[in-house]
């Protein structure tokens, strides 16, 4: 799994929570359904907007559900996932954007990439992958071939790209990209007039996409030699946080120009989860201060582990337990909820009061005890 856009099921709740996993759910199936099982390798959190932001421009949002059999990954539990063309959607653009990320590694050599017969298979399964993403497009009245044309500037992109470049001169072709499905939402919903929002909306998320990706990747690809755009274009970070702060900023600021059915799961995401998603980057909180690529504050003794979110240290346990532990972790929500049980004691310490929307931007966190149609404005 990957993407930027992670929420915690304590922060959504539980209707959200329910509405979320029914999106993610139905992507991976309808990966599945149209290309296989393979193709559910290219799942990932943000792939899911484009399906959420079709059902919620819908006139009757929550109509297109059917019921999923049990999955390990939702502890076998059966559940009520999202159908329709926004979940055949997102699947035609993470198939598309999924070749690209693959031959990209295959370009740079990144790892097992870097050896011939691996990277032979692997250009073979990104054409495939674009195929078929082009096929399910094609379905949708979806032209992939912006997508495929933004993919296919960004080395010309990287290549131009200097000591004193622009650094959003690399970012234009994932904000395209972004741009046209985002976009094409509005069709599919029968709400054409939102197209142009919609288009500002994926703009400004595929310019931030390409910023966090850049800053989660600085510190690793700088050890291995790799091409960083942010390196390459010596671009200081506090300019990189301003860059990705505009691109917030300016998700939030489209997206109330939006004509939605029902907006609560996109507000979520794209206004309150964003700012989550700068801080995590760059590794820092307004709540907490200073924390690890995980969300985690840094244990005051020294004593914890960043592979434990519960301050014991795995290697203690041994390679298979301390495996199992972390992968149960993840798949409970226990990592997201050890950062929430922190937040609920500093909050309780720290403020004494109740946080209103009114708070949420100012520090990028929303912890809020109000729902999101009280007329707030974030």
């Amino acid at each position: 799994m990957f993407g930027i856009v992670r929420p915690c099921r304590h922060r959504l709740g539980a209707d959200l929570s329910r509405v979320w996993t029914a999106h993610l759910c139905g992507l991976c199936l309808a990966l599945r359904a149209d290309h296989g099982q393979f193709a559910r390798l290219v799942t990932h959190y943000d792939g899911l907007l484009v399906s959420v932001l079709t059902e919620e421009q819908s006139p009757t949002p929550g109509r297109e559900r059917r019921s999923a059999g049990p999955c390990p990954l939702r502890g076998m539990r059966t559940a009520s996932v999202a159908t329709g063309e926004g979940a055949r959607l997102a699947a035609s653009v993470s198939l598309v954007l999924a070749s690209a990320k693959v031959r990209d590694h295959v370009a740079d050599a990144d790892g097992l990439a870097a050896h011939a017969p691996v990277a032979a298979a692997a250009r073979r399964v990104a054409s495939a992958w674009e195929r078929a993403g082009g096929r399910t497009g094609a379905s949708l009245g979806f032209d992939t071939a912006l997508l495929v044309d933004a993919v296919d500037r960004q080395p010309l992109r990287e290549r131009a790209a200097g000591p004193g470049s622009d650094l959003l001169g690399v970012t234009e072709p994932a904000e395209t990209a972004t741009a046209a499905a985002f976009a094409h939402t509005a069709v599919l919903a029968g709400r054409p007039h939102n197209a142009a929002a919609l288009a500002e909306v994926g703009g400004m998320f595929g310019r931030l996409a390409h910023l966090l990706d850049a800053v989660e990747d600085l510190t690793a690809d700088e050890a291995a030699g790799a091409w960083n755009p942010v390196t390459a274009t010596r671009t200081p970070l506090p300019r990189v946080r301003r860059l990705c702060t505009d691109a917030v900023l300016g998700v939030r600021l489209a997206l109330r120009e939006v004509d939605f059915a029902d907006r609560r799961l996109a507000h979520a995401l794209l206004v309150h989860e964003l700012p989550r998603a700068v801080d995590r980057a760059f590794g820092t909180s307004c709540r907490h201060g200073a924390m690890d690529t995980a969300g985690r504050e840094p244990a005051a003794d020294g004593g914890g582990s960043a592979g434990d979110p519960h301050g014991g240290a795995v290697g203690s346990r041994g390679l298979l337990a301390g495996c199992g532990g972390f992968v149960g972790a993840c798949c409970t929500c226990r990592i997201c909820c050890a950062e929430e049980r922190r937040a609920r004691r500093w909050r309780r310490k720290r403020q004494g009061r109740r946080r209103t929307c009114g708070d949420c931007f100012d520090c990028g966190d929303c912890d809020c005890d109000c729902d999101c149609d009280c007329g707030c404005d974030c």
